[in-house]
């Protein structure tokens, strides 16, 4: 079936036997175009099936109510909740949204930025993929001068407004109610360290065994275990030890603590009996594991409003001063019944 011609200005103008540009005007609201022309150029354009070309139009404004957001991976819940969290505010004030997914991959990300400069987006919301290297395609933003707002996975040197959780005290947290529990050797999954939050992680790991006098031990600290399967391989290595650990803290995601209660399952372990077992970011699915399993929330609706609120309050603000801000947001660890040893009841931490 062949595709209809799309109406333009230029077809009503035709019709009505007008010039161009005063067709443009009357569908532009412009005042020097009188009220039965505006009317009849109106009704000729509803009669055409006219539809208004909105980049067209926004590029000779010089502005395009379109903010793009670009996510390692839509698929996951934490991602797909901080863009629901920016829709839920951009949409009531009249914006759309282009989503791009870099699939975790650095040189995709560099084209989604481009994709997105070339449509000229008036901002730009970015959490890197994990082999983000190089920030030259972030800088190519700012020169166009479009506004950055990093998320979550950031380059902690660029100055640009950034929205973060505090992963360290998320934790400290995390492997403080461990040792509460009675865990002594506790394993930490960690993800790519050239990642912010990742290496924030491991630091609040690090902190809580110093605080509490336990011994970091290298053997119970897998690096780049931040899959389901990269997950599930390093808990088969950290069991097989001699002394293997008896909690795994799996500060990537909830899908490495998915394969740690995996492979625990098919070793016939109890947990949290014999082994506690910890996730981050909250999955829809660590509610209904058996058992279900112990996470960090990090509040990535919230995040999404207030990235979006970011934009609108402190970026197109009329008395902005451009300073780029920081915004940090508590997570909350949702303690489950698979690191809870001593304690038969669900609990959960402020």
């Amino acid at each position: 079936m062949k595709n209809q011609k799309r109406t333009t200005i230029y077809d009503i103008a035709k019709k009505l036997n007008l010039n161009a540009s005063s067709v443009s005007r009357a569908l532009s609201n412009n005042s020097n175009v009188s009220e039965a022309t505006r009317k009849l150029i109106l009704d000729t354009a509803k009669e055409l099936n006219y539809k208004q070309n909105s980049l067209a139009s926004n590029l000779r404004k010089g502005h395009n109510q379109t903010i793009g957001v670009i996510v390692p991976r839509i698929n996951q819940n934490y991602f797909a909740d901080v863009i629901a969290g920016i829709e839920e505010v951009t949409y009531q004030k009249g914006y759309n949204l282009v989503i791009c997914q870099s699939n975790e991959s650095s040189s995709r990300e560099v084209k989604c930025v481009d994709t997105l400069i070339n449509q000229h987006v008036s901002c730009i919301v970015i959490s890197l993929s994990a082999d983000f290297e190089d920030d030259k395609h972030l800088q190519t933003i700012r020169e166009h001068g479009i506004p950055l707002i990093q998320f979550d996975r950031v380059a902690e040197h660029l100055d640009t407004f950034k929205v973060l959780n505090d992963n360290e005290q998320a934790s400290i947290d995390a492997v403080t109610h461990l040792i509460e529990q009675g865990y002594k050797r506790i394993a930490l999954l960690e993800g790519p360290q050239n990642l912010n939050i990742f290496r924030q992680r491991k630091a609040g790991y690090l902190a809580a065994l110093e605080k509490h006098n336990f011994p970091i031990l290298p053997e119970l600290i897998k690096e780049n275990a931040w899959t389901k399967e990269l997950g599930a391989a390093s808990t088969k290595e950290l069991l097989s030890l001699p002394e293997p650990p008896d909690a795994i803290f799996a500060s990537t995601s909830d899908f490495s603590a998915l394969g740690v209660l995996e492979v625990a399952t098919k070793m016939g372990l109890k947990v949290p009996e014999e082994l506690g077992i910890c996730g981050y970011s909250n999955e829809a699915f660590t509610e209904i594991t058996s058992p279900s399993i112990t996470t960090i929330d990090q509040y990535s609706v919230s995040m999404g409003k207030t990235i979006a609120n970011l934009y609108f309050q402190e970026i197109e603000s009329s008395d902005k001063d451009n300073t780029p801000k920081i915004v940090s947001i508590k997570p909350k660890l949702i303690i489950r019944s698979s690191t809870l040893k001593n304690n038969p009841e669900d609990l959960t931490t402020d």
